[in-house]
């Protein structure tokens, strides 16, 4: 078996899981860490603006009981209403990463949010930030709606992934946008990966399912009553899948058809 077999590559770093988890909303510190261990993610996103400016001199944070070892920090733009804020987000992003000793973390979930009431992604505004980072070096992993030709313009810019949207943001309404998500999926040549809407397992099973390279979710864990559970849950739905699609799920058919044929119980 190859080393990299099946691994999720964004940018030049791959990844043994394609669930990643969001750190908010959570009731408790130690609900936080424990779903990330129980969830077996790689990858944890944190929104910038809710970090300290030094996180060594920090003991409150809990990002200093993490392995960054075993994880890898994932900043995030949240709350930035134009690519101006996302873009100076970032900057502070990649200097928090090496606050945790990833130097090297040039990572950037970008998300410029102008509508305060649905949180639907600008468009405009995610283009213009992801052209100016990316050219700054950043591995940009943006959050769109699900529009197939705003996937392709900010592929065609460099962006290491897309991530459009199942429905709106912390509502758990599941993926409202199978259709245009199966479009991005089929036209892609970098990871797609479902941000935002995921309620159930099930629901991120499907996501994977249809070909998604990874879910990102974070309040259909932090807001259920036992929240590393359902880390853990959504782990094995995420896994469960992949493996599906890699599988090939079988030929739909207008008729019933016997699973044991009587010609071949004939033969027996």
């Amino acid at each position: 078996m190859k080393e990299n077999f099946d691994k999720l590559k964004i940018g030049n770093k791959y990844f043994n899981s394609r669930l990643m988890l969001g750190t908010g909303k959570y009731k408790t510190t130690a609900d936080a860490i424990d779903s990330i261990i129980t969830s077996n993610c790689e990858i944890i996103t944190v929104a910038i603006r809710r970090l300290p400016i030094n996180l060594k001199n920090d003991n409150i944070s809990f990002l200093n009981n993490l392995d960054w070892k075993k994880l890898w920090l994932l900043p995030n733009t949240a709350g930035s209403q134009t690519a101006e804020e996302a873009i100076r987000m970032a900057f502070l992003g990649h200097e928090l990463a090496c606050q945790i000793g990833q130097e090297d973390n040039f990572f950037v979930k970008l998300e410029v949010i102008s509508d305060p009431k649905y949180l639907l992604p600008d468009p405009i505004g995610t283009l213009k930030a992801a052209e100016f980072l990316v050219k700054k070096g950043f591995t940009v992993l943006p959050y769109i709606n699900a529009d197939p030709m705003l996937a392709l313009h900010l592929e065609d810019l460099g962006c290491a992934t897309v991530m459009p949207l199942g429905s709106p943001i912390g509502s758990g309404q599941g993926i409202d946008n199978l259709t245009n998500i199966k479009i991005i999926i089929e036209n892609a040549n970098v990871p797609v990966i479902i941000d935002a809407g995921i309620g159930t397992p099930s629901e991120a099973a499907i996501a994977m399912e249809i070909g998604a390279s990874g879910v990102l979710l974070n309040t259909a864990v932090a807001q259920s009553k036992t929240p590393s559970q359902m880390a853990h849950a959504m782990n094995l739905a995420v896994k469960a899948g992949r493996l599906a699609y890699l599988a090939g799920r079988m030929e739909k058919k207008s008729y019933a058809n016997p699973s044991s044929p009587l010609d071949q119980i004939s033969k027996l």
